[in-house]
């Protein structure tokens, strides 16, 4: 068994009950800061476990859905241990081929008894409700790309303009630091909003922080 976790409290508590249970448990230590993905993969797979009980948020590594399909493929049990509560980023890691996903917020017993199951060979997950969160996960990277074919429509100068927007500037602000008229950032909102598809600027701003949007690096050139 091999423990991939970056809480120590938690990794440790794992690690106790799992052992008192007979279970030959070996913990991983995670890099502070981000890492190739592969020398994580590389690391665990020296382990040699068959069961792999994974956390989705690694601290400074970041996420660790890459690891997923790998250890996967390598016949490792992939069990995704997380305090997220995002149903569809579960259904990504069963997609990648996890055997199931459990929240940090449920007993150890739930964990334990999940890793009873997998010893045994017997289902963790019924299929009806892992196809239900693959299906949901397809549903928002599809609204996902949708919404980056929408934000690239946007020309340079309104895609500069969103981005004060979402660091908080008013009309009134971009106007007089651009030394245009308010018209004419309003102008440009006008066709943000429209080529975007939604009818506030808090609306726009909402869409470009879900889809994971950043502004162009240069601010405020002018109507270019």
């Amino acid at each position: 068994m091999l423990v991939i976790e970056d809480h120590t409290l938690f990794a440790e508590s794992l690690e106790l009950v799992l052992q008192l249970e007979g279970y030959a448990v070996e913990r991983m230590a995670v890099p502070p800061q981000r890492v190739p993905a592969q020398a994580l993969v590389s690391k665990a797979l020296r382990a040699r476990a068959s069961i792999v009980l994974l956390d989705l948020s690694l601290g400074g590594f970041g996420d660790s859905t890459a690891l997923i399909r790998p250890l996967a493929a390598a016949g490792a049990h992939v069990v995704v241990v997380t305090a997220s509560t995002n149903r569809a980023q579960w259904g990504e890691c069963l997609y990648l081929g996890a055997r199931t996903v459990l929240s940090k917020g449920g007993p150890l017993s739930g964990i334990l008894s999940t890793v009873r199951r997998i010893t045994n060979g017997f289902p963790v997950l019924p299929v009806a409700e892992r196809e239900a969160m693959i299906d949901l996960w397809r549903e928002a990277r599809a609204e996902h790309a949708a919404q980056h074919e929408r934000l690239n429509l946007l020309t340079h100068r309104e895609a500069v303009v969103l981005g004060e927007l979402m660091f908080g500037k008013t009309v009134s602000d971009i106007a007089r630091e651009s030394v245009v008229s308010e018209a004419t950032v309003r102008t440009q909102v006008k066709a943000i909003l429209a080529k975007l598809g939604v009818s506030s600027q808090l609306a726009a701003v909402g869409l470009a922080n879900q889809a994971g949007w950043r502004a162009p690096q240069t601010r405020l050139l002018g109507t270019a």
